[in-house]
């Protein structure tokens, strides 16, 4: 008699393949424990206000609104009188002149500034951190200490800028002449952006490997080559972080502004974030200081998608 031995079912083998197959599933849902923190974060307190924001300008709402809860949707209303509106305008026009211009000179200043400190001398570090003040005082102190400066009767520049004969004895007025005052809050915005640049670029040429320069050296190039050949091209991702950092911060500015001109005289140092301060609260229309706002929001992400674009492909060509 034969006995017909059948085959032991392979559970093993479906038990070993199901466990392998759950591996990846529970990598990645550990992952997303991992991340689930940051991301709740980010959605209560970055993607609700700005949800919120966008719905409350298609809508009429106002102080009552917070008794009552009624918010009716007025559709384009809002967008249509804040972009009729001639302040709106000029605002937009000043928000670029005052950021363009505060970039440049913080830029400019930060970087001569870094390279002058990655060449050690007796007291560099002490003169460094003497530099870092205007960035570790507060904005609206350093604010009112500017307006004292700049009175027209009263302030050390007008004062010191007399005694050497370059302005009459009635004085430049900075901050009452409108067509002085935006020249001013940029200068005074440069002031207080330098050391952030200065510290930022500083740290990212101490990165630059010196047997670079050395070669260069070697071969004979000058300052100037060795600068735009070596240095900027080494320093282009810090570059970008400044600027995008430093446009983020400049172009919804409204403290400094505040405490210096309060947008005056004449609207002539009126921003988009001065605009947004007073349409919501000083009018009390928050469906208006909604929009400016998101104004502000998609500027600030256009550059930040366009610059960092562009600095990824110039990245791609240089590998």
């Amino acid at each position: 008699m034969t006995t017909v031995t059948s085959p032991a079912p392979a559970t093993g083998a479906a038990e070993t393949k199901s466990a392998a197959g759950r591996a990846p599933l529970r990598r990645g849902l550990l992952r997303w424990l991992f991340v689930a923190p940051a991301l709740a974060y980010m959605v209560l307190f970055f993607g609700y206000p700005l949800v919120r924001n966008i719905v409350m300008s298609f809508q009429h709402y106002t102080p009552k609104t917070y008794f009552t809860g009624e918010a009716p949707f007025n559709g384009l209303d809002n967008w249509r009188a804040v972009f009729a509106d001639e302040l709106f305008t000029d605002a937009l026009w000043h928000t670029a002149l005052f950021t363009v211009g505060s970039l440049l000179g913080q830029f400019t200043l930060g970087l001569a500034l870094a390279v002058f400190f990655s060449r050690r001398f007796r007291l560099s570090g002490f003169v460094r951190a003497i530099l870092l003040l205007p960035w570790l005082v507060p904005m609206v102190v350093s604010a009112v200490v500017w307006r004292r400066i700049l009175d027209q009767d009263h302030g050390m520049l007008n004062a010191a800028l007399h005694a050497v004969g370059l302005v009459p004895q009635d004085g430049v007025p900075w901050l009452s002449s409108p067509g002085v005052a935006l020249l001013s809050a940029i200068l005074v915005n440069i002031w207080i952006g330098i050391p952030f640049n200065m510290v930022i670029l500083y740290g990212g040429l101490q990165e630059i490997p010196r047997d670079l320069y050395e070669a260069a050296s070697l071969d004979g190039s000058g300052p100037w080559r060795t600068f735009r050949s070596i240095t900027l091209p080494m320093l282009r991702p810090v570059i970008t972080v400044v600027l995008v950092l430093g446009f983020m911060s400049t172009v919804k500015i409204l403290d400094l502004i505040l405490a210096l001109t309060s947008g005056g005289p004449a609207d002539s140092t009126q921003t988009l974030g001065t605009v947004t301060y007073q349409l919501s609260f000083l009018q009390l229309d928050f469906g208006q200081g909604a929009v400016v706002g998101n104004v502000l929001i998609l500027i600030s992400a256009v550059f930040a998608v366009l610059y960092l674009r562009a600095n990824r492909a110039d990245f791609g060509k240089g590998k």
